[in-house]
Formats: structure tokens, sequence, C-alpha cells
């Protein structure tokens, strides 16, 4: 068991560098081939930055294990508006007032609720419903690229564009640039099997559901890069980074992850996810939304009480939700 946890901690670490490492060098290689930054930002680096979330999710659909994909992207989104908003909201207000983040939140939100329709509609996910989500990512870029050619201020467009301004940590000619996506490929798909393997490992000796593990250490670890990511911008200064980082994780969870995870196999609904953390995900989400709309900062009291909330609603996961 030690041993299994152990193996499931490398697979996070190795996926989160090696998504880092892949896009970081097809980022480098799309500019040597006079690639657009604004075209790298909407291909490369908007589905590289999910890149680890999805090789869980479709290694686990072709393993048969979809219950652990679905698991993964309600528990990432839900750690993400809680933890990652959170946590940082501990240290500095998270402005909401910024442009373009109340579009983002309502987008969000429905990609959230057109998953859970879904859901509801046919069980397992199919297909048909895998297009479906996948389709609206490949809506929701077209729409952000128009965005960015009219010239929209918008958080998650300047997160998915901020590779390209600099030359800080890409590689410099093309050669490296083809060594870094090949690492990184090969480092996703092995982490991505330490992931799985031991995640379904781990579930079948405690007597859990592989979903309960998906919602809990999977998705926290999956999460981690965008709690990383705010709780530094915070510390530095810069707490509107967290937002636009949240919302374009949860969009892309749900629409990418969760689509391309579908379309390689069937992804089983727990029953839990209906009665309990379906309704976290969306109420969380829209929480969220409500204080976009007032363009109310989220404080340290807010920030203390999504903290406490997540911790509680761990612990429901683990003690509780086996037994609903």
């Amino acid at each position: 068991m030690l041993t299994a946890f152990l193996l499931l901690i490398i697979g996070l670490v190795i996926l989160i560098i090696a998504g880092d490492i892949m896009v970081r060098g097809a980022a480098a290689l799309a500019r040597h081939w006079g690639v657009p930054a604004l075209i790298v930002g909407l291909t490369i680096v908007a589905f590289g930055t999910s890149a680890p979330e999805m090789v869980v999710g479709v290694q686990a659909a072709l393993m048969g294990q979809g219950d652990l994909a679905a698991g993964n992207v309600v528990g990432s989104n839900i750690a993400n508006v809680l933890l990652a908003l959170g946590l940082p909201a501990l240290i500095l207000a998270i402005p909401t007032n910024m442009s373009g983040v109340a579009r983002n939140s309502f987008i969000a939100l429905f990609a959230a609720t057109l998953f859970v329709f879904l859901s509801f509609v046919h069980s397992p996910l199919m297909q048909w419903q895998g297009a479906i989500l996948f389709g609206g990512i490949i809506a929701y870029l077209i729409f952000m690229f128009r965005l960015a050619k009219a010239g929209a201020d918008d958080p998650i467009l300047e997160e998915m564009t901020e590779i390209e301004e600099g030359e800080d940590g890409l590689p410099t000619n093309t050669i490296k640039s083809l060594i870094y996506v090949v690492l990184g490929i090969v480092g996703l798909i092995f982490g991505g099997q330490l992931i799985v393997n031991n995640a379904v490992f781990i579930a079948a000796e405690l007597g859990m559901s592989s979903t309960i593990i998906g919602l809990t250490i999977v998705a926290i670890g999956t999460s981690l890069p965008e709690i990383a990511t705010v709780i530094v911008a915070t510390y530095r200064g810069h707490p509107e980074v967290a937002i636009g980082n949240v919302l374009g994780s949860n969009v892309f969870n749900v629409f990418a992850v969760m689509g391309a995870s579908a379309l390689a196999g069937p992804i089983a609904i727990d029953s839990n996810l209906f009665k309990f953390d379906f309704w976290i995900m969306l109420i969380s989400s829209f929480v969220l939304l409500l204080y976009v709309l007032r363009r109310q900062p989220i404080g340290r009291k807010t920030g203390g009480i999504f903290t406490i909330a997540y911790i509680i609603y761990l612990l429901i996961v683990v003690f509780l939700a086996p037994k609903m």
C-alpha cells in the first residue's frame, strides 16, 4: 500500500513536469516554424496545460476505469474554486472585476451544468456525449480567437499566450524543442499509467471506489499546478492571476478532458456523484459567479470559508459518501 501511494505521487510529479516540458517544447517549435503567438496560445498552450488531466482521463477510460476520470474532473473543479481561490485569498484579496471574468464565469458554470445534464441523460457517458463536450472546447477556442482578434481583454487569453512573451525556459533550437516534446509525451504517458494503475490498486485495497480516489488524491494532485501558480502569484502581489487560472482550468476540465475521456471509452458515473459531488461542483461555480457579478473581491474571510468548506467536503467524500 505504501509503495502504491509513493508510485502514485511519483506519477503525479512526472505528469506535471512532463506536461510543462511538452508545452515549452511545442511552443518553441511552433515559434521556430513561424506560427503566430495567438495560435500557439489557443492550441498548444491551451491543450498542453490540461495534458496531465487529459492523459489520466483517457488512460483511465481505455483501461475500463472511466469512473476515475469522472471523479478527477469533478474533484479538480471543486478544488480549483474552493482551494485554489481559498488559499491565496488568505494572503491577499482576489479581485473579481477584471474584464472578461464575468463572461468566463458564465462559461465555466455552463460547462459544469452541461456535464451534469449529459450524465443524467445517459450514464455511462458514451462517445456521442464526449463529442458534444469536446465540441464545446473547440467552440470556446474559436470564440476566444475572435475575442483576441477584436482586441478584447481577457484573463484566460493572457494566461494562454504568456509563454510566448519571453524566451525564459524555452528551448533555443529545433532539435532541443523536439527533444522537449518527445520527453514530455513519454513522461505524460508513463506518469499517467503510474497514476491510474496505483489509484485503482489503492481503491481496491481500501475498499473504496475509483471515483473517490479520483475526487481526492488524483484531483488534488492534478490541480497542484493551478494551486501553486495562484499562491505564488498572489504572494508576489498579483492575485488577479487566480481567477483566470481557475476559470480556464475548469472550462478545459469539462470540455477537453471529460470530452476526450468519453471519446476514448465509456465513462461510468458513480451514483454518489449524482447525490452529492455534482451539486458541490455546481454550487461552488455558482457562488463564484455571484462574487463576480457583484464585483466583490474574495477576501480573507471568504478564503477561510472556502478552504474550510473544501476540508469538510473531503471528509464527507472519504468517510460518509461510501455509505450514502
